[in-house]
């Protein structure tokens, strides 16, 4: 079977889109002829019908639902590419495209982002919201060049971790309840906390921290995202357990109340890039604003 043609794959995926021939044509700015002979190809090429022709609106076969579900990535992926090569060949640095997991703090990367841009405005970043686990294996993969992942990771002939922060962790609580100086898990287990969802390595972190003192609580809510947990104790529906550095905003906020864990608990996470092909100027850029602002800098 000869390679697709990604001009008639296009027209496919623009008849799926429009419903017609002809709706297809005037998008792509081709002539009707020229969307018949696409299509007619494309099914010769694959030996497979692709489209009913109805009267009103053309409709696709099994074979062809799976063909723009599949092709639509694969346009994009040509898209990517183009982009790529186009960057490269004006001097522009290029895109890198950043796994970013739930635990990483939204304060700090907008500072980050904010002094990539003012240090290489050529860079554009391209950031994914994806767990430590799946972020190891798409660096693996090549289709993620830098992640921030939660440590320890097991390690990997492809991919290079580098110890990047350990954030202390504490207690967000309502600022009505009666807290002591420092949180507890003997404390905090019978009270309504939320902490990260299971898929997440916070949560293990924490169903850690009271498994020490011999305790296995369930958390009152578990959730992915630090800003909902930080909205719940704001709201005094109960408290969260976070990095301190995404709490700092609340230091001064009335209606809560910051409070450091005994025995202390600390979440290490650590920068993973891809050892081969060695870094391009673009993520070598990346990987030194990271550096910047990591625990050695």
């Amino acid at each position: 079977m000869r390679n697709l043609n990604l001009d008639q794959l296009q027209t496919l995926v623009a008849i799926a889109d429009l419903g017609t021939f002809a709706a297809a044509a005037q998008a792509l700015h081709l002539a009707p002829p020229t969307v018949s002979l696409h299509i007619k190809e494309l099914e010769s090429r694959l030996e497979a019908e692709l489209v009913v022709r109805g009267r009103r609106q053309a409709e696709l076969t099994p074979a062809g639902e799976v063909l723009v579900q599949q092709g639509r990535q694969l346009l994009l992926a040509a898209a990517d590419l183009a982009e790529r090569v186009q960057r490269r060949a004006s001097g522009r640095e290029g895109i890198v495209r950043v796994g970013v997991s739930a635990g990483v703090s939204t304060r700090l990367l907008p500072r980050m982002l904010d002094a990539l841009a003012r240090r290489s405005p050529g860079v554009e970043i391209r950031l994914e919201a994806v767990g430590s686990a799946d972020a190891m294996r798409r660096l693996a993969a090549g289709t993620l060049d830098v992640a921030i992942v939660a440590s320890p990771q097991a390690p990997t002939p492809e991919v290079r971790l580098t110890p990047w922060r350990s954030d202390a962790m504490v207690a967000l609580l309502p600022a009505a309840w009666n807290a002591p100086d420092k949180i507890s898990p003997a404390w905090l287990a019978p009270r309504r906390w939320a902490s990260f969802a299971p898929a997440t390595q916070m949560h293990g972190l924490v169903a850690h921290w009271f498994g020490q003192a011999g305790l296995y609580p369930r958390p009152f809510l578990a959730l992915s995202y630090p800003g909902a947990l930080k909205s719940l104790a704001v709201a005094a529906q109960c408290a969260a357990l976070l990095p301190l550095e995404e709490v700092e905003d609340q230091r001064h906020t009335p209606d809560v109340q910051i409070r450091h864990l005994d025995p202390p608990l600390v979440r290490p996470m650590a920068v993973a890039h891809r050892q081969q092909p060695e870094p391009t100027p673009a993520v070598a850029s990346v990987l030194e604003v990271l550096r910047e602002y990591g625990d050695g800098a």
